[in-house]
């Protein structure tokens, strides 16, 4: 074919190497290729174009003589020459046809993909979704142990044998890559194979994502080495979590607990790499425990959205306004938006009016997704809704902040986002002092002085408490929620009194806006959707829709609570310093060091 010999040329020109096993043909040498078509008595173009015009032009005569003879009452097996010769030509004709075209598509059907799909337009590619249909946790399936050594029986020193066995386990080298896969790194290189498409165009993602890092690594002259590659379900995130990927970060996951909250006892997964974090989470969660546990209560539970339109004057922004908040429309409005899902139905609309802008605030139930997507296509659905009645309305954004996604809001902080959760505890003076090891006025001086002064003075936004966002992150990212979202997840006030004549100490955390889900996103993953089953909330639950992302919410709270409680206790002991000295930083003599 024409192209592929132009194909063939252009990619011997940029010395992408040897061949990918592609119908482009790749010209290592001075030499012509000899192709089939080649021996044809015409170009390859108006063969074609001679058949085609043959093909449509025997169809056309025999249909119209077919038709002539039904409307004669003649047999339709009575034919003539001219039909005689029509009708050979029709299948000659289609014989060409079927065998230049239908071939390659009948074995792209039946064979798996080979790599001629690289001529493909890159604009029509379509992503292929495949679900996570793993049964154990990513990595799971590898043996990291580290061999036991025997006892040392003198001070003569052992041999290194334990530290060689672990490296062998758990450093899995890439294996260098094939003729064929080098071949597309170098096109990759050279820019003549789009990065983003190897997925598609392999059908292999883990080869994808090899091939990409090692081009990365060419083109960068930056080594990857420290980079986990082998161990990991590309598949699982493809079209969905993350795009181009080149490998993954391991982040430690601990456990602080058990936390008795409403009765109940939860291990915590956080992933973090803050040393003394989860042993202070811990602390606080054991403070709990000894005293009866924490209860929470769900005050709201909704996801919002807020797209911004304009109008020609103030007045028309401020009818629309009226409308939405008209108690008549709200029946009409609640039917329209909730045709977009079964789980998400409309709760309230609020409309701010900032001159011929309005910006109105849906606010919707999502179940037990975190629920962005959902509460924006129901928008969607009222903003085409409401062009019939106001065709002058210019929509300028699906999203205008007043939401607010992702940023420090005081809607958020006044009006709620996702859920929002009180948590609170009542801790024993004994447990004050033996645990916790200070006293319930230093704790009630400090949280008033630190978490209420001192955020006030600071001009804290949501920020009246100790260290919510530790804790927020960190079960986050082990539960497989949007870190962006530790933002106004994190908003929280932390409450400390002195009850019962002093001797115990109420404790309380109020966060109006926790956006978390136990279905979509990264919570289908298998290692966070391990930390999930843990706390027994993945996936959905299919008898109360909601009840497992609400019970993730109030875990969320009691954990916030756990780690308020006991990083307050620290500071208030002056025992800061001293415990992040010992978890989160080298033990090593310094000053041997520099002397030595």
């Amino acid at each position: 074919m024409e192209v592929g010999r132009r194909s063939a040329m252009e990619y011997s020109n940029t010395k992408v190497g040897k061949p990918l096993k592609m119908k482009v043909k790749f010209v290592d040498d001075e030499k012509d290729v000899v192709e089939a078509s080649d021996a044809l008595p015409l170009p390859l173009y108006i063969t074609n174009a001679v058949f085609f015009a043959l093909f449509f032009s025997v169809v056309y005569f025999l249909l119209t003589s077919w038709r002539e003879k039904i409307r004669t009452n003649t047999p339709l097996h009575i034919i003539n020459l001219s039909e005689i010769v029509a009708i050979l030509a029709f299948v000659a004709s289609f014989i060409y046809l079927l065998g230049f075209f239908g071939i390659d598509f009948v074995q792209s059907l039946i064979l798996q993909p080979s790599n001629d799909i690289w001529a493909a337009d890159d604009d029509e590619e379509e992503i292929i979704i495949k679900e996570d249909a793993r049964k154990v946790p990513c990595g799971q399936a590898l043996d990291f142990s580290i061999t036991k050594m025997a006892p040392i029986a003198s001070p003569e020193p052992a041999p290194k044998v334990a530290p060689k066995v672990f490296e062998e386990k758990a450093m899995i080298e890439t294996p260098p890559p094939t003729e064929e896969d080098e071949g597309i790194i170098k096109a990759v290189v050279a820019g003549t194979i789009p990065s983003y498409s190897l997925e598609t165009k392999l059908g292999d993602c883990k080869r994808a994502a090899s091939i990409r890092r090692e081009a990365l690594q060419r083109v960068t002259g930056k080594s990857l080495e420290g980079l986990p590659l082998e161990g990991f379900d590309y598949e699982s995130i493809l079209g969905q979590c993350c795009e181009m990927p080149v490998g993954y970060i391991t982040i430690p996951v601990g456990i602080a607990g058990p936390l008795m909250l409403n009765g109940r006892e939860f291990s915590v997964p956080m992933a973090t790499t803050e040393g003394c974090l989860v042993a202070s989470t811990n602390r606080g969660c054991k403070a709990i425990n000894l005293s009866g546990g924490a209860s929470s209560v769900l005050l709201k539970d909704g996801m919002t959205r807020a797209p911004v339109v304009r109008f020609n004057s103030a007045k028309r922004a401020a009818e629309l306004k009226f409308f939405m908040e008209d108690p008549e429309n709200y029946e009409t409005i609640s039917m329209v938006f909730n045709k977009s899902s079964r789980f998400g139905r409309l709760q309230t609309v609020k409309c701010a009016v900032a001159g011929k802008n309005l910006y109105m605030r849906f606010t919707c139930s999502t179940g037990d997704a975190m629920g962005m997507n959902m509460v924006s296509k129901g928008v969607q659905n009222v903003l085409d809704f409401l062009q019939n009645d106001f065709p002058d309305m210019d929509v300028i954004g699906i999203s205008g902040n007043y939401c607010s996604d992702k940023k420090p809001a005081a809607v958020n902080w006044i009006e709620g986002r996702g859920k929002s959760v009180v948590c609170e505890a009542v801790i024993k003076g004994d447990i004050v002092s033996k645990v916790l090891k200070t006293n319930v006025a230093a704790l009630v001086e400090l949280n008033m002085l630190k978490n209420l002064t001192g955020s006030a003075i600071a001009g804290a936004l949501g920020g009246f408490n100790a260290h919510a966002s530790n804790i927020v992150s960190a079960v986050y990212l082990a539960t497989g929620q949007d870190p962006a979202q530790n933002i106004e997840s994190s908003h929280c006030i932390t409450m400390m009194e002195a009850i019962n004549d002093g001797k115990d100490l109420h404790v309380s955390v109020t966060m109006p806006s926790i956006e978390v889900g136990t279905v979509g996103g990264g919570t289908q993953l298998a290692s966070q959707s391990a930390c999930l089953n843990l706390l027994g909330v993945k996936g959905a639950n299919r008898e109360a829709p909601g009840t497992n992302a609400r019970q993730l919410a109030s875990v969320v709270a009691g954990s916030v609570l756990a780690g308020e409680l006991s990083l307050m206790s620290a500071i208030a002991a002056g025992q800061l310093v001293k415990s992040h000295m010992k978890y989160n930083r080298s033990n090593k003599d310094v000053t041997a060091v520099a002397s030595a």
